[in-house]
């Protein structure tokens, strides 16, 4: 039996994620949690959803950084959906679309704040894209994970191109010349206000050069122009 009030709250849901489904029983299937299956052993719980949620997530984010940043090496992708698919990332979504609202609870986990744990409302996001898939198939559900995933994805991108651009010089170093790239440190100024600069090298050449506060940064922004200056020079000879 639905908790009254529950049917509207589903449809609610629906129009805020934005998706209709065909078959209710299976959007009502995934947010069915194991403590409330344990109060109503007629119900289903969401685990099998889940299973296959979590498996069509990580294909669809999978396909959408490969087509997306095609220059990048593997490495890098896989950071990319490292940082889409976990618990974190899909319970901020879940918060979102406030799917904590619809599901189903036993009391004991109603009682402990159940609908706001990351776990859980993890769980239910995954369970209620292997919903989408069933109900919906491969179309569906790529498009409603490409749209919800839409600015976590760019975000997600912006935030490895900027932290790591000396690994991705040491990729391409390594991929093209078979060479790992030599930084170069050195100083200026008093401890409390010290600047570092870096020289990176490259088969004996300085291909770039960056200054900052810290070693390390000055080193990420040495990386950077060189990784853009092979790359523009490798452009060119192509």
């Amino acid at each position: 039996m639905n908790p009254p009030g529950h049917g509207a709250a589903l449809a609610a849901f629906c129009d805020r994620l934005g998706y209709q489904f065909h078959d209710q029983a299976l959007l009502r299937r995934a947010v069915a949690h194991r403590s409330w299956c344990a109060e109503h052993p007629e119900d289903p719980s969401n685990e099998r959803l889940e299973f296959l949620g979590d498996a069509v997530l990580g294909w669809v984010v999978a396909d959408l950084v490969y087509r997306r940043h095609h220059d990048q090496p593997e490495g890098k992708l896989t950071d990319l959906r490292k940082r889409v698919v976990n618990a974190s990332a899909l319970a901020d979504l879940a918060v979102q679309l406030d799917l904590g609202s619809v599901i189903l609870l036993g009391k004991g986990e109603t009682a402990a704040g159940g609908a706001s744990k990351p776990s859980i409302l993890s769980d239910a996001f995954e369970a209620v894209l292997g919903a989408v898939y069933l109900d919906g198939g491969v179309v569906a559900v790529s498009g409603l994970i490409e749209r919800i995933f839409a600015d976590i994805l760019q975000e997600a991108a912006d935030s490895v191109d900027r932290a790591d651009h000396k690994t991705a010089l040491q990729e391409l170093t390594a991929r093209r010349f078979d060479v790992a790239p030599v930084y170069v440190i050195s100083h200026s100024g008093p401890d409390h206000a010290r600047e570092f600069t870096a020289s990176v090298l490259v088969g004996g050449e300085i291909v770039g050069s960056g200054s900052g506060p810290s070693k390390k940064l000055a080193e990420q922004r040495a990386a950077e122009e060189a990784r853009r200056a092979l790359e523009s020079r490798l452009h060119g000879e192509s």
